[in-house]
């Protein structure tokens, strides 16, 4: 059939080029069910774009891409804000995509990004999968910055303190008097994950607290198997605190202990990372420990500005410390 173009698709699915251009770049403007059919489509003709379409070459744009898991999260929201400042600043634009925490869709868009005439890449991964071979790839071809989320392979990036951020969410619930808590485990395959569960392990073993495994739930992006799992959790395993790794699960806790009867934090204490801009406002108000999202993504932008300025930049990590803030979740 030869290449595989942009009117390729849309004669397929007898639609107009600019919907298939649309709905490759995620745009609102296209129904989720016409990506669907077109990331299918380009999927399954093994679609690459065109990175000579339009008469573009690969120069300095001034331009950088973003690819996020979400922007609902408010840790993602302030994150972009601190990255269009730094990239005003140096008079860059953005392009940005969003994943929805599909590493499917994630490696898509990279494949995009590579067709396109950007300078480099911000990037926050995706956690539903364990192949990081995209990324692998991208590192060798574009000057890529990783930011809270990343792998073992990310060459440069920028995260949170997570070992030292849990072990004090988990020590603040036992400084309480809670000896049976539970850990809620989410972004598991990718390095901020894995820290915040052992430094949820690190302060039981410092307070001589036993690990159960029955306190640990794996979570997924499904809400309805989350809400499952941590019904079963509350109503029939009965912790007595909850340290959950981001702030979608917490707000699934609060539902159920209303539907259940549980008391907070009489009868179970919550504290979760979370950037919620509400956080004070829910009844009762929601301990958190809060990443500094503005300043991690301007600090990943300065970073990624950095390595376009000198090509011989050595791979770096910096850390931005998250806050405890102490509320009425855990009294």
């Amino acid at each position: 059939m030869g290449e595989i173009t942009i009117k390729h698709l849309a004669e397929t699915l007898n639609v107009s080029t600019a919907t298939i251009s649309k709905a490759l770049r995620d745009s609102h403007e296209i129904s989720n069910s016409t990506k669907a059919r077109v990331f299918e489509l380009a999927k399954s003709l093994n679609y690459r774009p065109n990175p000579f379409a339009s008469g573009l070459r690969r120069q300095k744009s001034n331009t950088i891409a973003v690819i996020l898991p979400e922007i609902a999260d408010n840790f993602f929201g302030q994150a972009i804000n601190g990255i269009e400042e730094a990239a005003r600043q140096k008079g860059y634009h953005l392009l940005i995509y969003l994943s929805h925490d599909s590493s499917e869709r994630e490696a898509f868009f990279i494949n995009d990004v590579l067709g396109r005439c950007v300078d480099g890449l911000l990037i926050s991964i995706s956690f539903d999968g364990a192949n990081f071979s995209h990324l692998d790839e991208i590192q060798q071809k574009l000057p890529t910055v990783f930011f809270d989320r990343t792998y073992e392979g990310s060459l440069l990036h920028v995260t949170n303190n997570d070992y030292d951020s849990a072990f004090e969410a988990t020590k603040h619930l036992l400084d309480g008097g809670c000896r049976n808590v539970a850990y809620l485990a989410a972004l598991q395959t990718l390095d901020n994950g894995n820290q915040r569960f052992k430094g949820y392990l690190g302060a039981l073993q410092q307070f001589g607290v036993p690990f159960r495994q029955e306190l640990v739930v794996d979570c997924t992006n499904n809400r309805d198997d989350n809400y499952a799992k941590l019904f079963h959790l509350v109503k029939n395993v009965k912790p007595d605190g909850i340290v959950s790794s981001i702030e979608k699960l917490a707000k699934i806790c609060y539902h159920i202990c209303n539907d259940l009867g549980v008391d907070i934090p009489g009868d179970i204490k919550i504290i979760s990372f979370s950037n919620l801009d509400c956080a004070a406002l829910l009844n009762p108000s929601l301990t958190t420990i809060t990443q500094q999202a503005f300043e991690m993504g301007k600090e990943a932008a300065t970073m990624l500005f950095k390595v376009l300025k000198n090509s011989n930049y050595e791979a770096e990590s910096k850390v931005v410390k998250a806050q405890l803030f102490k509320r009425m979740s855990t009294r």
